[in-house]
């Protein structure tokens, strides 16, 4: 490990980073994004990375800053800072570094929006995550090779699979009615409705035989209907301008020959043509009789219809289950033996389509069939064993999630069910019978978030990217689920720790978990490597946190009592220490009143209400006690050396730490008649987050960590410079 130092471009400043001397580990260099004016940011391959910082230090501009690079030229511009746009065109933002992180899979709320709950299924596309796994894909292929040469009889005949497509087409022209009738509002009837027309055209308008008889009458009948608007222009023929043009005459064409059924006569006619040699030839003419009609439809020419729509209907539905056949249309079938024999196809029983040229398609696809068929018991075999794959697969992936959920805390459970096409995983609670639709309104925000978090994980497992973003997963969770989170995404079987994964949190306990708890060797094969983060500047830096920086409290206040060299700040340390410990004594009014820059340490009553001094003997015992941390310090001359500003302004400056400059600020404070100044946010800052911190047990060092944001220590600086400019005008409040 080694330290470097990095000159801010925009200011000079120079931040120093720790970063590891491996091959393993790479930089990536961050510039002009939002809050980030450059950043160096240490990424370890294949290993969890933590990146713990406060809020608005740039943590989310990192995971976007990366996402963004990955995507199209261009993208990145969305992140320029806006103080530089619409002005100067030099700076843009840059990811550098980044180059193997192509492929980029980021957790946060749009991804829990977009892509976890959906309706009537837990996870989109939750087959390709859960169940088409590698071993899957190589049962199916071992399936699919049975049934190679069946298959190969559909594309090795190039002509009848054309006329597949013409007596599909034919069969949806002609609809029938739930009695069993050809209905006459579908196109194939209204077609045969004017064939007969077409064929003994009516005498008025027999001067129109060579349009209405040609190979496209349609098309010239559109073309005539739309020259009737022009009739009324003029005495003379729109068409050719000869006068005295019969106009009834001329209107009546479309009147008699609607143009979209002759079309649909046109098409029909194409069809008989092209299905023509797989028909057998009574049947086939009796089709060309019925369409070129000139009698009225006769109840049995229906019967006719309905009887070669039905035989055309069965014929297609057995080649479609042919083509079709596969792991997913026999996974369910107890017989398979049965499913192969039926799907057999017996002219005999058509004898609409007993051709030649159909009866060879035929024989031939029977044939494989029965070449399928004699290997029944290998069908059967492989079948057999994709099933136990697949129930294997479910089972798996159903007990990692449902265990989980089960150790999280959480009353609901996941199943995985196979569909009509395919494989879905559904979400259930214990206390409700069936599945859940729409598990979004069910689940709470913390429940939606743990949940999509591990439908996260498998999704990264199928899909493998070149880096996993986590921007800020765990901090809305209790502490129980927020380790039940961790272990589950880094430790187990179907964890993501063998991926390069890029943590970002404002919260220390992932760290603390990972880091410094006995807890810590269960991560151990994701060899994380955390570092925190500081934005300073628009300079943003990382420091890494090892093992011996995470302390308790106590362990952090009494090494900072011994290594400060400021008695004032050994004092802060130490008031903490006794509040840590819950020792709240005289010794720790002493040390309060002190910071409040009493004259007389004081101490308040039972009830609250009232400070009353702390006697003479209790103050002296309470000092020798406080002597034993700092030797030298004198409680009155302490006091009165603080209420100058410029002393405070001094010890102030001095310290680099951002937690001591507020501590001496809210002394400072003491020395406004009307108490800290600043907005109401700054003021509750100063007040609660740092004046009493609640997290006792684990933390780091605020001297090698400051997590204090940089507006509030300015702010701070900003009002001590102000208090030692006028400090003639401010008194100490007693």
């Amino acid at each position: 490990m080694y330290n470097t130092d990095l000159a801010d471009t925009c200011g000079g400043t120079k931040v120093s980073l720790l970063v590891d001397d491996l091959a393993e580990d790479f930089t990536v260099t961050i510039r002009n994004c939002n809050s980030i004016a450059e950043a160096e940011i240490t990424l370890r391959r294949s290993a969890l990375n933590i990146k713990y910082g406060a809020n608005g230090v740039g943590k989310s501009t990192i995971a976007r800053s990366l996402m963004l690079r990955s995507q199209d030229t261009g993208a990145l511009n969305e992140l320029l800072p806006f103080k530089y746009r619409g002005g100067n065109g030099d700076v843009k933002p840059s990811v550098d570094g980044a180059d193997s992180l192509e492929r980029i899979m980021v957790f946060d709320d749009a991804y829990v929006t977009q892509y976890a709950f959906q309706r009537d299924e837990v996870l989109k596309n939750s087959f390709e995550i859960f169940i088409n796994t590698v071993e899957y894909q190589e049962g199916i292929e071992q399936i699919e090779s049975l049934f190679e040469a069946l298959k190969d009889a559909f594309t090795n005949q190039e002509s009848f699979d054309e006329a597949l497509s013409a007596f599909t087409d034919l069969h949806d022209a002609f609809g029938v009615t739930k009695a069993g009738a050809i209905s006459k509002t579908s196109r194939g009837f209204k077609a045969i409705g004017i064939g007969g027309k077409l064929e003994n055209i009516p005498k008025p308008l027999r001067g129109y035989t060579g349009f209405l008889q040609s190979p496209d009458p349609a098309a010239w009948i559109t073309w005539q209907s739309k020259g009737k608007a022009f009739l009324e222009l003029s005495e003379n023929c729109p068409f050719c301008s000869v006068s005295e043009v019969n106009k009834a005459t001329a209107e009546n064409v479309s009147a008699v020959f609607e143009s979209a059924a002759v079309k649909n006569l046109s098409a029909l006619r194409v069809l008989i043509d092209r299905l023509g040699g797989y028909f057998e030839e009574s049947h086939r003419q009796q089709l060309v009789d019925i369409t070129t009609s000139i009698e009225e439809f006769s109840p049995e020419q229906g019967q006719f219809l309905v009887n070669l729509r039905g035989q055309i209907e069965t014929f297609l539905g057995k080649l479609t289950s042919l083509r079709a056949l596969s792991f997913r249309t026999l996974r369910d079938e107890e017989n398979v033996d049965k499913v192969l024999k039926d799907l057999k196809i017996d002219l005999s029983l058509l004898r609409a389509l007993a051709s030649e040229a159909t009866t060879t398609v035929v024989v031939l696809i029977n044939d494989k069939l029965d070449e399928v068929a004699a290997r029944i018991n290998e069908v059967r075999s492989h079948i057999g064993r994709q099933k136990s794959r697949v129930a294997r697969i479910i089972k798996d992936n159903q007990d990692d999630i449902n265990q989980f959920l089960r150790s999280a805390g959480y009353r609901y459970s996941v199943r995985i069910e196979p569909n009509a096409d395919s494989y879905r995983m559904i979400v259930e609670h214990q206390d409700a019978p069936g599945h859940l639709e729409t598990a979004s309104r069910h689940l709470s925000y913390g429940e939606k978030n743990a949940f999509a978090l591990v439908l996260f994980m498998h999704q990264v497992r199928q899909e493998r990217p070149d880096l996993v973003v986590l921007d800020d997963p765990v901090s809305s969770f209790d502490k129980t689920k927020k380790f039940a989170i961790l272990h589950q995404l880094f430790h187990g079987k179907h964890s993501i720790r063998e991926f390069t994964t890029l943590l970002l949190t404002h919260d220390i306990e992932p760290a603390i978990d990972i880091v410094r708890n006995p807890t810590s060797s269960q991560f151990r094969m994701a060899r994380p490597l955390v570092h925190f983060l500081h934005n300073s500047d628009g300079v943003l830096m990382e420091k890494r946190i090892e093992k011996e920086h995470i302390s308790t409290f106590s362990q952090v206040c009494e090494e900072n009592i011994a290594s400060a060299a400021d008695d004032i700040v050994k004092c802060i340390y130490l008031r903490r220490w006794y509040e840590a410990h819950g020792d709240l004594g005289v010794e720790y009014d002493v040390l309060s009143s002190l910071l409040h820059l009493r004259d007389f340490p004081d101490t308040k009553t039972q009830d609250d209400d009232v400070r009353v001094p702390i006697e003479q003997k209790a103050f002296a015992a309470a000092m020798r006690n406080i002597h034993q941390y700092i030797p030298d310090l004198d409680y009155h001359d302490l006091v009165e050396g603080l209420r100058d500003p410029l002393v405070l302004k001094e010890k102030f400056d001095a310290t680099d730490v951002g937690y001591e400059k507020v501590q001496l600020f809210r002394i400072m404070s003491n020395l406004y008649p009307a108490g800290i100044p600043g907005d109401a946010a700054f003021k509750k800052f100063v007040n609660e987050s740092y004046h009493i911190e609640n997290e006792y047990v684990m933390q780091l060092n605020p001297r090698d960590f400051d997590s204090v944001p940089e507006y509030v220590v300015r702010a701070c600086e900003a009002l001590i410079n102000e208090a030692a400019s006028l400090r003639d005008g401010l008194q100490v409040l007693v």
